[in-house]
């Protein structure tokens, strides 16, 4: 059975947006695609998180959809096309891997790393830490953002010896929002809670967690054991409105239980 190509996709996206093509490809924009980008994204995320091949294999194609998609309206304004994509990834790739593609030696996947941001600083014409950090782009997710900051912080040694004093830091954070929560200062509590989660963000580094994956497990779980508590409450013909705050714990840590077993 013929398979379909890459050629066939471009071609396909060239009628969507064609003189006959389909009126909602046709009304989209950088712009108007840009929520897309960041759904499939997800979606992709969302599948290996499912272990599922076939959403998989699904959202991939929905996310190589989106690339083909923004090269087509690019390639109607003669700016660029999928071939510029393409050969641009590809010179990328064979010029930060000079230990695969030239005659740099590496020991480890560390030096792999330091590398390839040596490399990509030089490319960018970034002379400092700082206006690496300023680079990054400002869309990231806010823990992720952190996440890398701090990376390239301690690169140059400006990190904790070890992941107890960052876990000493979040203690300390804790304290200082507790000394400003009660007040009316909003700013001043919004500052104290950004520290905090920057402080969380930093120990999750030590450990090697993404934080952004680990917050995403932590709020399905939640979403998981609350669904428990309101079935658990309706075999009961109660309300959760009507039930105390006891009430629900007890059902939760009930939930938390019946997790357990398998």
């Amino acid at each position: 059975m013929a398979r379909f190509n890459m050629q066939d996709l471009i071609d396909i996206m060239a009628k969507l947006r064609g003189e006959n093509g389909c009126p909602w490809d046709k009304a989209q924009t950088h712009e108007s695609l840009k929520p897309y980008v960041i759904e499939e994204a997800y979606e992709v995320i969302d599948a290996i998180d499912r272990n599922d091949k076939e959403d998989f294999i699904e959202e991939l194609g929905d996310l190589l959809l989106q690339i083909v998609f923004h090269c087509r309206l690019a390639q109607e304004r003669g700016d660029f096309d999928m071939g510029d994509v393409i050969d641009g990834i590809c010179e990328k790739m064979i010029r930060r891997h000079p230990h695969i593609f030239g005659d740099v030696k590496v020991e480890n996947a560390d030096e792999v790393l330091k590398n390839w941001e040596d490399i990509k600083r030089e490319e960018k014409d970034v002379k400092t830490q700082a206006q690496g950090m300023e680079s990054l782009p400002a869309t990231l997710p806010a823990l992720m953002l952190a996440f890398k900051v701090q990376e390239k912080a301690a690169r140059v040694g400006f990190d904790w010896d070890d992941v107890k004093d960052a876990m000493d830091k979040v203690a300390e954070e804790m304290d200082e929002l507790k000394e400003v929560y009660k007040g009316k200062n909003g700013d001043k509590i919004r500052e104290e809670m950004g520290d905090l989660l920057f402080a969380a963000v930093n120990v999750a580094r030590f450990l090697e967690v993404n934080p952004e994956l680990a917050l995403r497990d932590a709020t399905k779980k939640f979403i998981r054991r609350f669904n428990y508590v309101e079935q658990a409450a309706a075999k009961s013909d109660r309300n959760l409105q009507e039930m105390t705050l006891e009430e629900m714990d007890h059902l939760w840590q009930e939930g938390k239980k019946y997790e357990k077993k398998f």
